[in-house]
């Protein structure tokens, strides 16, 4: 016998976002999704809708291989790969795009995989089977069709009574063999008639008799001790899926009712499968979210599911925001919410590239939305990051539990700013900016969106993030630090970032920095007789685009600039590593780290006094550096950190006292630095301690 092999182990699994909305796959289609448990995982074997390759049918289903995938907390799916392919299937006509719904089953330690699709020779579809020695693959197909099948949609159920059952098409039944790939010998055969035509057929019709208009896709499982043999059909115009209940596996089968209804959109199709998993039911099923305007091409969604005491199902309506908890610090699609205002909706953010998702909108002062079941456990010290875009100035809150519940972080969406303060992606819409959270939730609760300003405001994502191990405060009564062994300082008081736009990294010429430079932004900025502190306020004055956003690459005179003002805090740090990542402070401390201009300050303390000692610096982005109020170095244009980019001419470090400061302008980049003195012969200094702030 020849036996093919599908596929081989996937060692590095491609692992989807973690998600835990509908559709819970977001970077192909996942249609007609059976799930399993195996081994206290949960596994996905959907069909895989493609677009249409040149020569097939465009407005038809079209699908050419299989993946499956698994998740221990319905969150995060991990995609196992390509486990059966078309063209590898001997018995499987080429190039047919007709791998419709399969099955995947556990006996006696092998898997068996069960799909349909057009064979080589005859008409209609077969259904194969291909064996594995785990839920994942790899699978080796069998060289032809299970023999007596001609349909499609397999599901296959392992009764109580220990055999099993595979059915097909529109609800036909027969048992199968012990080895899994045969129907047993005493299988019923029934005639048929098809318009004018009369033939035989293998097993039981189970949907005789019970609404049945163009059935397909029968999932049968067994629970509460009935059997449940759930399919879709057409009620109307598009399917529903409804179930019937019977006492013996092959029927009769009695008619109970809804488990679904139509699609909301008018999608024509649904398919699904039911499974019990750590206790709870679950129905999966599918939708054309990712495609709208093509209910061929869909993707698999979840809800739970419900019986009542009788046994019967309760029906299931569908959600945006399906099942699982999201972590707090994984990116939550805040559009995927369970309930709004009546003003919300929701669309796509790219009509052309669907898998980048939806976006919600909240049109004015007062609208809100809610999203459920967020873990805060992950979070500690933390900060906001947001994707978002408003049609003007405007506010909105994360709050908790409701729209008058405690405040977690407030956003101001400042538009005028947009080009300066916020990082904006591809389509010049969307912004991606921090904020600094006001308070943290405890343990699962619910995340509530309000509007608080006049214009709308949509959302695409939010996270939470934990502040990195970039740095570490320093306490107060902290003992004085010395250079590491390369010399470099990593003890620094920085100063939240001032809001400064750089129209281009071209401008930042020696003469441009010598002018702007040694402005005044913040009272104190040059005062080495009082130093600042941890946790001091300044006010200070930033400068932003005036007369909202414009697009660089299309302004033909000088960008218009206003002053803005801010209130900056100072933070004692110790930087975990010897090039000072300024970008990733502010990041962590919820401002703004593009088009800003950073101030640093260090003390350092000299037993002795050192002469013709040099300051060597680098720094991704433009810097100016003083010592003891004398500017000694400047890196201008455009550059990347490189150690010892600049060094300045020999310099004396005073006994006792002296004062390091730098400024630094970050246009788009993710900026840092790195500070050393070194002797005449390129060897670092290190004998001098680093000091926190004195008055």
């Amino acid at each position: 016998m020849k036996l093919t092999i599908i596929s081989t182990v996937v060692l590095c699994l491609a692992a989807s976002a973690a998600q835990a909305q509908n559709p819970i796959i977001r970077d192909q289609f996942t249609a007609d999704p059976t799930a399993r448990v195996f081994n206290n995982k949960v596994y996905l074997y959907p069909s895989h809708d493609i677009v249409p390759p040149a020569g097939q049918r465009q407005d038809w289903f079209c699908m050419e291989d299989y993946h499956v995938f698994s998740s221990e907390n319905l969150t995060d799916w991990a995609d196992h790969g390509v486990i059966v392919t078309q063209n590898k299937v001997p018995w499987v006509r080429p190039d047919s795009y007709s791998m419709w719904a399969p099955d995947c089953v556990e006996r006696n330690g092998k898997y068996y995989f069960y799909f349909p699709s057009a064979p080589k020779n005859g008409m209609g579809f077969g259904i194969g089977v291909a064996v594995a020695d785990r839920p994942e693959g790899p699978f080796i197909c069998e060289p032809e069709p299970i023999k007596g099948i001609n349909g499609i949609d397999p599901c296959v159920l392992q009764a109580s009574d220990g055999n099993a059952y595979i059915f097909w098409g529109a609800g036909r039944c027969a048992k199968l063999k012990p080895n899994m790939k045969e129907l047993a010998d005493d299988t019923p055969k029934e005639k048929v008639k098809w318009g004018n035509r009369e033939f035989e057929m293998l097993g039981v019709n189970c949907l005789k008799d019970l609404p049945n208009r163009q059935a397909e896709g029968p999932f049968a499982f067994e629970a509460n001790g009935w059997y449940y043999l759930t399919y879709p059909y057409v009620r109307e115009n598009t399917e529903v899926l409804g179930y019937a209940m019977s006492k013996n596996p092959m029927g009769p089968y009695e008619y109970k009712g809804l488990i679904m209804s139509e699609q909301p959109n008018g999608c024509w199709t649904n398919h699904h499968s039911i499974v019990n998993y750590k206790g709870q039911w679950y129905l999966f099923y599918h939708h054309n979210y990712f495609s709208p305007r093509d209910d061929k091409r869909r993707s698999a969604c979840i809800e739970k599911l419900y019986f009542n005491a009788d046994g019967t199902i309760q029906e299931v309506k569908q959600t945006m925001r399906g099942v699982g908890i999201n972590k707090a610090t994984e990116k939550i699609e805040i559009d995927r919410y369970n309930t709004a205002s009546s003003d919300v909706t929701t669309a796509l953010i790219d009509t052309v590239n669907t898998f980048r998702g939806y976006q919600a909108t909240l049109p004015k002062k007062g609208s809100w939305l809610q999203y459920n079941d967020v873990d805060f456990s992950p979070v500690g010290d933390a900060y906001l990051i947001v994707n978002a875009k408003a049609g003007g100035n405007t506010e909105f809150c994360i709050r908790e539990k409701s729209a008058k519940g405690k405040i977690i972080a407030r956003i101001p969406m400042n538009v005028v700013s947009q080009m300066g303060m916020f990082r904006r992606d591809q389509s010049n819409q969307w912004l991606t900016q921090t904020a600094s959270l006001e308070y943290i939730p405890k343990g699962v609760t619910d995340l509530v969106v309000t509007c608080e300003g006049d214009a709308d405001v949509s959302i695409n994502w939010i996270q939470f993030k934990n502040r990195n191990s970039y740095f570490q405060p320093v306490a107060a009564n902290a003992a004085a630090a010395q250079p590491d062994a390369n010399g470099f300082i990593r003890r620094w008081m920085l100063l939240e970032p001032i809001d400064y736009n750089v129209r281009s990294n071209t401008i930042l010429t020696d003469s441009y920095l010598n002018e702007n430079l040694n402005k005044q932004y913040f009272k104190g900025q040059f005062d080495d007789k009082k130093l600042p502190r941890d946790g001091e306020k300044v006010a200070a004055t930033g400068i932003a685009l005036a007369g909202g956003p414009r697009d660089t690459r299309m302004q033909t005179g000088p960008a218009q600039t206003k002053e803005v003002k801010q209130t900056l805090r100072w933070h004692a740090l110790e930087s975990n590593t010897y090039n000072v990542k300024v970008f990733r402070f502010a990041e962590s401390y919820g401002c703004q780290p593009y088009n800003s201009l950073f101030w640093g300050v260090t003390v350092i303390d000299c037993p002795e006094e050192m002469t013709d000692v040099r300051l060597a610096i680098g720094s991704n982005g433009a810097s100016m550096w003083w010592l003891n109020g004398e500017r000694v170095l400047t890196l201008d244009g455009d550059r990347r950190m490189v150690e010892d980019d600049c060094v300045s001419q020999r310099l004396t470090l005073k006994k006792g006292r002296n004062v390091l400061r730098f400024a630094l302008v970050n246009g788009p980049g993710l900026s840092d630095l790195c500070a050393r003195f070194i002797d005449e012969q390129g060897k670092p200094v290190t004998g001098y301690t680093l000091v926190n702030s004195v008055k």
